[in-house]
This record gives structure tokens, sequence and C-alpha cells, in this order.
């Protein structure tokens, strides 16, 4: 009996040996994500989906983070990144880049994202109802996000553009804070008078009691467009699988709220679940991109 014993063990051993070896020899899975918040958090959290990930699609995944929205792109581009984590602009601008790339996710929330206009409470500003009415931020100081932001830069540019605002309406050069955060905190601090952020992080900052609402107003919420979503590679088929893009599409869409490990995922993202979704759900995005001048033809 104890020779079977040490027989099954020595062979369970040499399975398992077998096993690590062949995870050794998959090149890892590399994700991204633009960085729209504090760096040290989106290395955390996306640390957190990338063992979720791994787990998920039985291939090493790792996540590797950049230094601003453009080098997002540019990762994409050479393929150093496999899928990222894109805002609806950087999504479309790394898509006309690599032939093939497809959009598979987004979260519940992207298919009706929004931005926010806040001010400081020192402007007197009261909330207003329509686009029409941005035209209360003339003359003041302003900052957006990152330049190459859907929600801090692109839309709000656009809705600012309806009411009849141009950037040289604002007193001096408008600010680019790279980050909503960031955004957020300069117009709470009087740095600017008025800024544009997305949505979730307003709501999600107020909800855990960031924000001093003694200091800063939600101005306006902006009508609906889409937004985020994560973009992959088509190349991925050739290292694993045809049918890999819908595994990683199924990974996404099984995330349960439910499950506290899950839940944790999905808080991080300001997300109920996450949905599919495809490239040309961000044509308005790429209209509005080539308005201003953020998508050029090579």
């Amino acid at each position: 009996m104890k020779k079977t014993l040490f027989l099954l063990s020595i062979i369970l051993l040499l399975l398992a040996g077998a096993c690590t070896s062949q995870t050794a020899d998959v090149e890892p899975f590399v994700i991204g994500a633009i960085p729209d918040q504090d760096p040290e958090k989106l290395q955390r959290e996306y640390s957190k989906l990338a063992e979720y990930l791994s787990e998920t699609l039985e291939v090493p995944v790792e996540y590797q983070p950049v230094t601003d929205y453009s080098a997002s792109v540019s990762a994409f581009r050479v393929g150093d990144l496999d899928m990222v984590w894109f805002g609806g602009l950087t999504g479309v601008q790394a898509r006309l880049q690599v032939d093939g790339a497809e959009a598979l996710v987004q979260r519940d929330i992207d298919e009706a994202f929004t931005s926010v206009f806040v001010v400081n409470n020192s402007t007197g500003l009261a909330p207003i109802s329509s686009v029409a009415e941005l035209e209360v931020l003339k003359d003041r100081t302003f900052t957006f996000g990152s330049e190459s932001s859907t929600s801090g830069r692109l839309m709000p540019q656009a809705f600012l553009s309806e009411a009849g605002v141009s950037l040289d309406d604002f007193e001096g050069e408008p600010g680019f804070s790279g980050a909503h955060d960031t955004t957020l905190e300069l117009v709470e601090a009087g740095s600017f008078e008025a800024g544009a952020l997305n949505s979730a992080v307003w709501y999600s900052r107020v909800e855990s009691g960031e924000v001093d609402l003694d200091q800063v107003t939600l101005l306006f919420e902006t009508p609906p467009y889409h937004d985020y979503h994560w973009v992959i590679r088509p190349d991925l088929t050739e290292r694993y699988g045809d049918d890999f893009p819908q595994r990683v599409i199924d990974a996404f869409l099984q995330l349960d709220p439910n499950n506290a490990d899950h839940a944790e995922i999905l808080d991080f993202f300001s997300a109920e679940r996450f949905i599919v979704t495809e490239n040309d759900n961000y044509l308005q995005i790429e209209a509005v991109g080539r308005d201003i001048g953020q998508i050029v033809d090579q």
C-alpha cells in the first residue's frame, strides 16, 4: 500500500511539473489601460484583474502600466500591449492604427456614459439644465483632463462648441490636468474656476466623501455617449487559438457582483457588469475626434 501511494505521489509531482513547464512556455497576455487615475491605484486594481483573467483564461496575464494616454495607443500599435482599456477616443485611435483590432466589451454604464462640468463655489454659478447654458463658462479659467480623454476633453469640448464656447473664450489657455481626479482636485482648490471630468469619477468621489461640496459644485451633466471599452489585437488568435477573443469576452461577462472577488473588480470599474460592444458604437466619437483634430488620417 505504501509503495502504491509513493508511486502515485511521484506521478502527481511529475504531472504538476509538466503543467508548470507548459504554463511557463506560454507567452504572457499583456493588458494595459489609459492612466486616467492615480497610478498606484491602477497598478493595484489592474493586478487583481490580471490575476482573475489568468485563472479564467488559463494563460499568464500581466498588467503593464503606461505613462500617458498616447503611450497606451503606441504600445498597442507596436504590440507591447495585447489588450487595452481605452476611452472612446483612444480606442478609435488605436483601432485605426491596427487593422483587425476589435472592441470587445464595455461596462454597462459605457453605452450611455456622461461627463460632468464642475465649478468652484467662489464663481457663484448655480447648476444649469441644458447644453446651451454652458455659455456661462465664458471668461472663466477652465481645465480639461488628458488632451486625449474622451470624457475629460473630447466630448466636453464638443458640448462647449455646441453652446458657442470655443477654447479662446476661456480666461487664459485651458489647462490639461492629465487625469479626472486631478481635474476635480484643481477645481476644488480654486486653481481653476471650472473643469470637466467623467461622471463615474465624480459620483464615486462624492459617495466616498472625498469631495468638499462646500468648495465645488456639479454645474452640468452632459447627454450620453459611448465611452470606455476593451480593445484587443487581432494576432492573439495565432498565440492562443481562434476562440480566444470570445473567451476574453466570456471572462468579463462572467464577473458576478455576488462574488466578493469579482465585486471588488466591478467596483473599481464603477460597474455592475460588463456587456458586449463593437467598433461601430464609436462612430460618433470618431466623427467628433476628426472634427476637433484629434484624429487625423495618416
